[in-house]
């Protein structure tokens, strides 16, 4: 199939979102997010973001349809974010897409949400779709990916076995009593700040055990016993300090993985590759390093459905078989799944 339309929904968390491509063109990216939500609460309530996802998908999908100017009935392929996520989050998105592939009798893809982030990476440009180590980061997951094949070959080289980038920002946003979600909030705090301030640790940098694994726990501790020992600290040297060893963590091991594996690309995904300081770093050493830097637009850096129909165009395109109209949410679902049968 050449160029198939394909519409894309996403709903792991706290965006609805549904996005169409053709190809790998971009036709319509629509986001509504809940995080307003849960924002008293400090964090994600599961409940509220299954039934906020309920009251928004049908509007997110007339919106998006329009967006296209296209109609439903021109769909030639549905893909939905089966995992990793919220399981009642992605019931509304898995129940929604087999809805749809049943009723128009077309194919459904259930897609690996974490592959999606980097999939993105394919829409709007024409460069050729080489092997490339992927950083991605984000509020649930930290890992380091070989992607020699986006639609079917991806290798987890490490992960955090802790706390993840995201999670840790928000934890010390909270700590720094800046409002949720910690990460842009910190990012906007840091430009004020000196990244050199305070050294905090880096953790795992020195570790031949986990070489491209992460640990931001012990830094997320280092913060807040500073804090105590320094009550009248200046905010914005602790968040850019903070910032700061996340950044070098990140890019000093996604770096040498693509220095070990002869990858003479980088792609870096997920929500936390919006934080400015992360961007304009990672350009720096990339080109030091002389690796090609792959950086989605800001809008398709957080969740979205455009990632997820992108995913599912490389799968038409690589023939990659369908899933069954009984496709199941999975609420863990390892990177060893790129699609769910």
């Amino acid at each position: 199939m050449s160029e198939p339309l394909v519409l894309g929904i996403e709903t792991s968390c706290d965006e609805t979102a549904i996005g169409i491509v053709r190809g790998r063109t971009l036709l319509a990216n629509v986001i509504l997010s809940s995080v307003e939500e849960h924002a008293r609460f400090g964090g994600v309530v599961p409940e509220i973001a299954s039934r906020a996802h309920l009251e928004a998908i049908h509007s997110v999908l007339t919106r998006a349809l329009a967006e296209a100017n296209v109609s439903i009935n021109d769909i030639d392929a549905f893909g939905v974010t089966a995992g990793p996520g919220l399981i009642g989050a992605l019931l509304v998105g898995v129940s929604s897409a087999s809805a749809l592939s049943l009723a128009l009798d077309k194919p459904l893809y259930g897609v690996n949400h974490l592959s999606a982030h980097l999939a993105v990476d394919a829409l709007d440009s024409s460069h050729e779709l080489s092997p490339a180590i992927g950083l991605l980061v984000s509020g649930g997951h930290s890992s380091i990916i070989k992607v020699s094949d986006f639609a079917s070959d991806v290798t987890v080289l490490g992960s955090t076995i802790d706390d993840a980038a995201g999670e840790a920002f928000d934890k010390i946003a909270r700590i720094l009593q800046l409002e949720f979600p910690g990460g842009p909030a910190i990012d906007r705090v840091a430009r004020e700040g000196n990244a050199s301030a305070i050294d905090f640790p880096r953790g795992l940098t020195n570790d031949s055990e986990h070489v491209y694994d992460f640990s931001f726990s012990g830094l997320k501790t280092a913060v807040a016993r500073y804090l105590q020992k320094v009550p009248n600290a200046v905010v914005a040297d602790v968040a850019a300090s903070f910032q700061e060893a996340i950044v070098d963590v990140l890019l000093e091991k996604a770096i040498a993985a693509a220095n070990a594996f002869g990858m003479e690309e980088l792609i870096i995904a997920g929500g936390v590759a919006a934080n400015s300081r992360l961007r304009q770093v990672a350009a720096q050493r990339c080109a030091e390093s002389k690796v090609r830097l792959r950086i989605p637009p800001m809008p398709l850096c957080t969740d979205n459905g455009a990632m997820v129909a992108a995913l599912t165009s490389l799968a038409l395109s690589h023939g990659v078989p369908s899933s069954s109209v009984g496709l199941e949410a999975q609420s863990s679902m390892g990177l060893s799944h790129v699609f769910w049968a």
